[in-house]
């Protein structure tokens, strides 16, 4: 069991539940002994959505922002390619995003910080299955925050944080991960590990991978799709999940043209050696 699993079996075990209508207290600003001290030495995983918005607050293509911004752990128990903010190699370890004065990305800040002091969690990891999620409040000794008088309710911590859009937003990426395919103890080979981690962290790769190779003429895609995808990295996301289900878990999510796959028929003909005759 890895420290992601270990976490979340705490969770679910001790932690209490909480609801939209739960309340809590907290408050984070200036003047707050702990303020921007939580924000180093932590793991931050990076959702596609975070790495869309971040890399175009900074100006920068997403392999940019990979290269500099981004780690991608290797574990034998991962089922899918994962994105980790990387820290600034400091004493703290603290974000590279953040200064004396707050977070400089702060309209653009990854889903985990947004929560943040809340957790999601569910007992279920079927896809398409929400029944039994909860939200639970992060008890951080570090965090002062807790102990102010502001009051939340969770729903209203959520739209304040600007949670429903990134949630709406990841929604597709979610049901991706937990798709069956990774549920039924399948593994993908490194040619597809590399396939998902461009489609879903490094869009301005993906893009390239589609306008500048033969992929539109066996694949087919109408015109206001290519139109949408070649100038909006969040509809650029959403066609990359469709593909990633065609590609990687064979569902019938793309449609080949007629000439491309009469092509593929007569390519695999070739490959079959003709039957001895009797």
């Amino acid at each position: 069991m890895n420290e992601i699993e270990r976490f979340k079996e705490e969770v679910l075990k001790n932690y209490p539940r909480l609801n939209v209508n739960s309340t809590f207290h907290f408050e984070c600003r200036p003047g707050i002994s702990c303020f921007n001290a939580c924000c180093g030495d932590v793991n931050i995983f990076l959702t596609p959505y975070d790495i869309v918005r971040l890399k175009n607050r900074l100006g920068i293509t997403s392999q940019e922002f990979l290269d500099k911004y981004s780690l991608s752990p290797f574990d034998k128990n991962l089922k899918y390619p994962v994105v980790l903010l990387k820290m600034n190699d400091d004493e703290r370890k603290t974000c590279p995003f953040v200064a004396d004065r707050g977070c400089t990305v702060y309209e653009d800040r990854p889903w985990a910080c947004r929560m943040f002091p809340l957790g999601m969690a569910s007992p279920s990891e079927r896809e398409g299955d929400d029944d039994g999620q909860f939200y639970f409040l992060l008890q951080e000794k570090i965090c002062q925050g807790l102990n102010e008088k502001k009051e939340w309710t969770v729903g209203k911590w959520l739209d304040d944080q600007g949670i429903t859009e990134y949630n709406r937003m990841g929604e597709p990426f979610k049901e991706l991960t937990l798709h069956r395919f990774f549920r039924s103890g399948k593994e993908m080979s490194p040619q597809k590990m590399e396939m998902f981690h461009m489609v879903c962290y490094n869009t301005d790769k993906f893009r390239d991978f589609l306008f500048k190779t033969s992929f539109f003429d066996k694949f087919d895609v109408d015109n206001a799709t290519q139109a949408a995808i070649k100038d909006d990295d969040v509809e650029l996301l959403n066609f990359g999940y469709k593909w990633l289900r065609f590609a990687l878990m064979g569902e019938p999510t793309m449609k080949v043209k007629d000439q491309a796959a009469q092509a593929a028929r007569e390519k695999l003909a070739a490959k079959v050696p003709p039957q001895k005759q009797q």
